[in-house]
């Protein structure tokens, strides 16, 4: 019989920051998010009333752009479409990972 070692993690609700809350808790300028939000680099969404909200995984896409803005002294429009082919090459080179040859199979040489 087998017991699992730890309890099963409970799914973790969506937490979502308003655009102020957000912003200073990134330590950016909130116009900086707004921005992004525009250019489509962040995704948020609109309440009803039109504010912004934003889920946690953001903050990794903007460590992101920040990181890649202060690396290549790249514009934000640029940011964009570095960020989407550099999730291209990550999804590629996961499926290269996934359909690994057979050793002995020439049909890759």
């Amino acid at each position: 019989m087998r017991y699992a070692l730890v309890r099963p993690a409970r799914p973790v609700p969506p937490v979502r920051f308003d655009l102020e809350t957000f912003a200073r808790a990134a330590r950016v300028h909130p116009e900086l998010v707004r921005r992004l939000v525009v250019l489509g680099i962040l995704d948020a969404e609109r309440d009803a009333s039109g504010a912004l909200w934003l889920a946690r995984d953001q903050f990794a896409v903007l460590a992101r752009v920040q990181r890649l803005r202060a690396g290549f002294s790249l514009n934000y429009a640029a940011l964009g479409l570095v960020c989407d082919l550099l999730d291209r090459i990550a999804a590629l080179e996961a499926a290269q990972k996934r359909v690994r040859p057979r050793p002995g199979d020439r049909s890759w040489t």
